[in-house]
C-alpha cells in the first residue's frame, strides 16, 4: 500500500484521486495539496483524504507519503519534481512534463540524478482499446507501421491556466498533441527516432496568444509517419479518434463520442454527462466509466505494479522529454512553415533503421504490386518486371 501526495485540486486531480480511490484500491491520497485553501478543504472533505494543504513543500515533504502525484499547471511541474526528488519521493506527472524541451530534459536529469522512480501520466496512451491494438501491433497483425494518426478536439479546456502561454507553454498543441503524438508513437515503435515535423497552427476563434487549432506531421527514422489533429474549438463534446495503417492491415478506434452509449433526451438529466459535454438535452453521449474508457485505471495499475516490482513503467519522464522535443519542432515548424527537425539531447533508441520496402515476388520474373478480385468473380494482378522495371496488369 501507498500513501499519495496529491498536488492540484482541478480536473486532473479529481480524476486522478477518482481512480485511485477506486475498485476498493489499496493506494490512497494521505495529503492534498491545492494554492486556495478552501478548493484544498472541499477536495479534501469530498475524497476522504485525511490532510490538506496550500503549501507545496509541505506536502511533499509529508513524513507519511511515498509517493507524489502532479496535476498543478505546467509552469509548476519543474518545482513540484524538484522538491519531490530532494525528498526521495516516488514522482508521478501529468502531461506535458514541461512547457519546452529543455526544461523537460532538466526535469529528466533531476529523477535520474536523484535516482527516484518516476513515471510520465499520459492516460490516452492507456485506454483499453489503445493497449490492445498494441498487443496487436506488436503481434504482428498490422505488419509495418506505416502511418498513425490520432485526434484530439473539443470546446477548449477547463481553466483558465491553459489559456496563458506563460503558464501552459502554448496553446493546443502542447495541451492535446502531447497525447496524440505518445499514442503513434506506441503504435509505430518507441525505439524508432522521430525525425522531423510539419505543422500548421493558428488562432481561429478565441482571443488567445496561443494556438486553438494545429495539425502536423512526425515524420520517422523507418519512413512512418504519425499524424496528429488537435483544436480547442471543436462543438459537440470531446472527439478522441486513432488509426493505424500497416503494411498488413488497419485499425480504427473511437474512444468517446462512439462508445455504444447514445441517448436522446428532450428533458434533460441533472448532473454531469462527459468530460467537454456541452449540453444536457437532444442526443448525448454518456460514458459508462468515465476513468476506466481514457486510461486512467491502466495507467495507474501500471504505474504502481512498476513501483513495486522495481522496473520501469510503460510511460517515463524519458517519454515525456521526447513528447517535449517533438512539440517544439512543432512551433518551429507553423512559424517557418517548412519540414523542421527534432532535436534531441538524448536519444535512447535504435541508431539505425530498416527502411526499404518488402517486395513481394509473385514468380522469377515479376513482384507483386497487387491482386484484386473484379466484377464477376475475375482476378486482376498489377504486376512489376523485376528486370526492366515495367508495371503490367493480368486478368485471371
Amino acid at each position: 500500500m501507498h500513501k499519495i501526495t496529491m498536488l492540484g485540486t482541478g480536473l486532473i486531480g479529481m480524476f486522478y484521486t477518482k481512480t485511485l480511490h477506486s475498485h476498493r484500491g489499496q493506494d490512497r491520497v494521505h495529503v492534498v495539496y491545492s494554492r486556495t485553501e478552501t478548493r484544498a478543504r472541499d477536495f479534501a472533505a469530498t475524497w476522504g483524504i485525511p490532510n490538506w494543504t496550500t503549501d507545496m513543500a509541505a506536502a511533499i515533504q509529508d513524513p507519511e507519503t511515498d509517493v507524489v502525484v502532479i496535476g498543478i499547471p505546467n509552469n509548476l511541474h519543474y518545482e513540484a519534481v524538484t522538491m519531490a526528488a530532494a525528498a526521495g519521493k516516488t514522482v508521478l506527472c501529468t502531461k506535458p512534463l514541461a512547457r519546452t524541451a529543455a526544461e523537460a530534459r532538466a526535469i529528466l536529469d533531476i529523477v535520474e540524478q536523484a535516482g527516484v522512480f518516476h513515471g510520465y501520466l499520459e492516460d490516452l496512451a492507456y485506454t483499453p482499446k489503445n493497449l490492445k491494438s498494441l498487443e496487436s501491433i506488436q503481434n504482428g497483425a498490422l505488419g509495418k507501421v506505416l502511418w498513425a494518426r490520432s485526434r484530439e478536439t473539443h470546446p477548449g479546456p477547463h481553466s483558465d491556466w491553459f489559456w496563458d502561454p506563460e503558464q501552459s507553454g502554448g496553446g493546443a498543441i502542447v495541451d492535446l498533441a502531447c497525447h496524440c503524438i505518445e499514442i503513434s508513437r506506441n503504435f509505430i515503435g518507441k525505439e524508432i527516432r522521430p525525425v522531423e515535423v510539419m505543422c500548421w497552427a493558428d488562432t481561429q476563434v478565441h482571443p488567445i496568444a496561443a494556438e486553438d487549432n494545429a495539425i502536423g506531421l512526425v515524420r520517422y527514422a523507418n519512413g512512418a509517419i504519425g499524424q496528429f489533429e488537435v483544436s480547442w474549438a471543436f462543438r459537440g463534446g470531446m472527439d478522441l479518434r486513432d488509426e493505424v495503417s500497416g503494411t498488413e492491415g488497419t485499425i480504427w478506434l473511437n474512444h468517446f463520442l462512439r462508445t455504444g452509449f447514445e441517448m436522446f433526451t428532450a428533458a434533460g438529466r441533472s448532473g454531469y454527462v462527459a468530460e467537454k459535454a456541452e449540453g444536457e438535452t437532444g442526443w448525448l453521449f454518456p460514458v459508462g466509466d468515465e476513468i476506466h474508457e481514457l486510461g486512467y485505471t491502466h495507467m495507474f495499475t501500471d504505474m504502481f505494479n512498476a513501483l513495486d516490482k522495481g522496473i520501469a513503467p510503460m510511460e517515463t519522464f524519458y517519454d515525456g522529454y521526447i513528447v517535449n522535443a517533438i512539440m517544439d519542432a512543432c512551433y518551429r515548424s507553423a512559424k517557418s512553415r517548412r519540414w523542421e527537425p527534432v532535436v534531441l539531447d538524448v536519444w535512447r533508441g535504435a541508431e539505425t533503421v530498416e527502411k526499404a520496402v518488402a517486395y513481394i515476388d509473385y514468380d522469377e520474373h515479376f513482384y507483386l504490386i497487387k491482386e484484386e478480385k473484379m466484377p464477376g468473380g475475375k482476378l486482376k494482378l498489377i504486376l512489376k518486371n523485376k528486370e526492366t522495371g515495367q508495371v503490367i496488369q493480368q486478368v485471371r
